[in-house]
């Protein structure tokens, strides 16, 4: 992948050794991107809900007080992604993943509101709650932030044998695909079904339908972003859809416990990600994305 090609991003923010990204109040605003309807959950690349693993509590939108005082990290700048590849990388990927939304919501006339990319060590404090780097890649809905700790990419290595730019793109894409669906109103309408007592695991539940719409969003940006940038090389398609089969539950379940239990899947089997970024990546087109219609 030539993603040295990509503009560099200004809103990538270091939180440092264990330390805070800062706060701030829940308000994602209904935008009707394409006319589809998306019901969706808070949610990241390899686990359940963050209320219950970022040490939040009640609705993933609620901010507390002490929170919200926290200092807001350190914007990285030029030197320090020039002094590491990986965050010049992450930059890079970034800004494209600013730059094809902004496309996409000024095409529905609507303005797209750019996430901040937290990087952290070891742990950081959100306002979704407190988290360690276990936690793995994960969106905030609270401050609408996306944090990140570098060391994941070598976990995906050693631990999911998903080696690659591109593998390690579709991972920031996917929580920016998280941020997409903050955007245009999902968190609201999943409170109410979860008020209502719709079901948020299992093979059909929100929880699976939000991820596999967030790995199709993936693919609606890897589409575009090559459209403009011809960065995609042989072998680029493959090391993603390895990532994305192997993070699926059925794998995940098959590895750790030697059965497969799809009354507590969260995010899809590895068929149904492969499919889903497949589908946004031949496509390009969000409309194709609703993961919430029929059948999965």
């Amino acid at each position: 992948m030539l993603w040295q090609k990509g503009r560099r991003s200004d809103n990538v923010e270091d939180a440092g050794q264990g330390s805070g990204g800062g706060g701030g109040g829940f308000g994602g605003r209904g935008l009707g991107i394409g006319g589809i309807i998306i019901l969706a959950i808070v949610g990241m690349v390899f686990f359940k809900d963050p209320t219950a693993l970022l040490g939040g509590q009640g609705d993933p939108g609620t901010t507390s007080q002490q929170q919200t005082r926290q200092e807001p990290a350190r914007q990285v700048g030029d030197q320090a992604a020039a002094n590491d590849p990986q965050v010049d990388f992450v930059r890079a990927i970034l800004g494209e993943t600013e730059d094809t939304w902004g496309e996409v919501f000024a095409a529905n006339g609507q303005q797209y509101e750019r996430p901040k990319l937290v990087l952290f060590r070891d742990g950081v404090r959100t306002a979704c709650g407190s988290a360690s780097s276990a936690v793995g890649p994960f969106y905030c809905p609270g401050d609408h932030k996306v944090y990140l700790d570098l060391g994941f990419f070598q976990t995906m290595q050693q631990r999911f044998h998903s080696a690659g730019d591109f593998a390690r793109a579709y991972v920031i894409a996917h929580e920016v695909g998280h941020h997409v669906q903050n955007l245009v109103g999902v968190f609201d309408k999943v409170s109410d079904a979860r008020r209502r007592g719709a079901a948020m695991e299992g093979a059909n539940g929100l929880s699976v339908r939000q991820e596999l719409q967030a790995d199709c969003f993936a693919g609606v940006w890897a589409n575009r972003s090559n459209q403009r940038q011809q960065w995609l090389q042989p072998g680029d398609v493959e090391s993603a859809i390895n990532a994305a089969s192997a993070i699926g539950d059925d794998t995940l379940q098959e590895q750790s416990q030697g059965r497969v239990v799809p009354d507590s899947f969260t995010h899809g089997t590895s068929a149904q990600r492969v499919k889903w970024f497949r589908t946004g990546l031949e496509s390009g087109d969000i409309g194709k994305c609703n993961t919430f219609s029929g059948t999965i």
